[in-house]
């Protein structure tokens, strides 16, 4: 069998790849295997190198990078060179995480007269499979957040190549394994894998310790689903996204031009496909919010070419189910009818047809959102309530001083995994603090995220040993616990953290 990958803008075939056979998917992940005892024993600074030195190979490809890419998905050059900037900083960013050694949590309780030693470090699962996402080729890609935290924990990295960017995928995972070469690292501390049945087998295939995933919702479901059916059931860790709610307060009514205008251009981003995208608005009674957006959204200049087929029919389709669940069009932006082009839409629905079940509390993956009024702040609670977890959540209101934000955030606090007070969610910083998840179904795993510092927290497990003697154990951890220090990691020893 074979992988195609197409054009958005036309139609037209660019690219064909053979899927890997049964035969090559364990071998595949045998080496990844064999390799994985290299990336756990090295110092968590030699790894950053090596990320390092991915990062320097990608920038250096830039220009070839960003011409397949665009062919592939249509998000056009200059999205996509701020995107090759993005995934080269992500990487130097996740290798300082290593080298910072925080991860490890080594915690050192020494022997006292009625407790023995005990020594607590984490150590990386094995090899990770990686599921990309179709619409961010290199952030979110082969060698994105996934792909990085998980090496710079010290886990090889089997990824599947997005049919979405095919060529894309390829190029990058061989760009990477020649700078891992170069760089001193284990060429199969990454590797990759083609077709739609060689991915649910990668997760089934007994060497794979853990799954990264970043997509919809029926894929990351089977994949958590095929995880779960294993003799060793593994963790997933699926980003799924869903309506990520918007709420103004009434005092937003001055900004209602602006507030309007930004919600458009935050919801037809990239033509509506981040799993970010705010999808559904819940505004004030009788501030003509779904007219002001409506009057912005036909205003605006947008590009809605989808990165494949299936997603711009169901943009189509998925504009049909809201109506039919109740839902009124307020204004529509046609496709050009080119290639893969959906066109744009807002809606308005009543807040009574929030209720379990209904299409309207679903995401439509494209430049399609909802506007909702509400009477009062009963109303307001009951609606959010009634939505399913999300990602993210933004709240407009008249400044610091607006009493009505405090209660607003702290409901959608409860419901999501990052809330925003004057900005819109559709960018995520990958930096320390962030968190990029949410409670089930934005996310399989509801206590971890897929961006930032703790990302890494999720390719490892923590192993005790008690009154082992330094001599005894492990590698890594009777380095990270030896009097010298010389990974140069904190740790926490008798209560107390010890900087390196």
């Amino acid at each position: 069998m074979t992988t195609r990958s197409f054009a958005p803008r036309d139609g037209a075939l660019v690219g064909v790849a053979e899927d890997t056979t049964v035969d090559e998917l364990f071998a595949i992940v045998d080496r990844a295997t064999a390799a994985a005892p290299t990336l756990a024993g090295v110092a968590p600074a030699e790894r950053r190198g090596w990320l390092d030195a991915i990062a320097t190979a990608v920038e250096a490809h830039a220009d070839e990078l960003v011409e397949v890419a665009d062919t592939e998905t249509a998000l056009g050059a200059a999205r996509l060179r701020s995107e090759v900037a993005r995934v080269a900083a992500q990487l130097r960013f996740y290798g300082q995480v290593a080298a910072d050694g925080g991860y490890l949590g080594v915690t050192i309780d020494p022997a006292t007269a009625t407790s023995p030693r005990l020594v607590r470090v984490n150590r990386p699962l094995g090899p990770v499979a990686v599921f990309g996402s179709s619409n961010f080729p290199f952030a979110f890609g082969v060698l994105g957040n996934d792909t990085a935290s998980a090496l710079a924990a010290g886990c090889p990295v089997v990824a599947k190549a997005h049919s979405a960017h095919l060529l894309t995928c390829l190029r990058l995972a061989e760009i990477a394994r020649d700078a891992l070469h170069d760089a001193g690292a284990p060429r199969d501390a990454l590797s990759i894998v083609v077709g739609r049945e060689t991915g649910a087998r990668l997760v089934a295939v007994p060497g794979i310790k853990a799954v990264g995933f970043t997509g919809s919702q029926a894929v990351g479901l089977t994949l958590w689903r095929i995880a779960n059916d294993r003799p060793e059931v593994i963790p997933v860790y699926a980003e799924m996204g869903t309506v990520n709610p918007v709420v103004l307060t009434a005092a937003a009514a001055p900004r209602l031009e602006e507030i309007a205008a930004g919600f458009v251009s935050s919801f037809t981003l990239g033509a509506g496909q981040f799993c970010t995208k705010p999808g559904l608005m819940f505004t004030p009674a009788g501030l003509r919010t779904a007219e002001a957006v409506a009057a912005a959204l036909s205003a605006a200049e947008l590009s809605t070419t989808m990165l494949t087929a299936a997603i711009a029919d169901s943009v189509r389709t998925g504009c049909d189910e809201l109506v039919a669940a109740g839902a009124t069009i307020g204004a529509r932006v046609r496709g050009t009818g080119q290639g893969w082009s959906a066109g744009a839409a807002v809606l308005t629905a009543p807040l009574s047809a929030l209720k379990a079940g209904s299409r309207l509390l679903e995401e439509v993956f494209g430049p399609v959102a909802v506007v909702v009024e509400y009477a009062d702040q009963v109303e307001l609670t009951a609606g959010i309530r009634a939505l399913q977890p999300s990602l993210t959540a933004a709240v407009f209101g008249g400044g610091p001083e607006d009493p009505d934000i405090p209660p607003v955030v702290a409901t959608l606090a409860e419901k999501v995994g990052r809330v925003t007070v004057g900005d819109w969610p559709t960018g995520v910083a990958w930096t320390w603090a962030q968190q990029h998840g949410g409670p089930w179904p934005a996310t399989s795993a509801p206590a971890a995220t897929s961006v930032g510092a703790a990302a890494l927290s999720r390719f490892v497990r923590p192993v005790a040993f008690q009154s082992v003697p330094d001599e005894a154990l492990p590698t890594p951890e009777r380095t990270a616990t030896a009097a010298s220090n010389p990974w140069r990691v904190p740790r926490r020893i008798d209560g107390r953290v010890v900087a390196p």
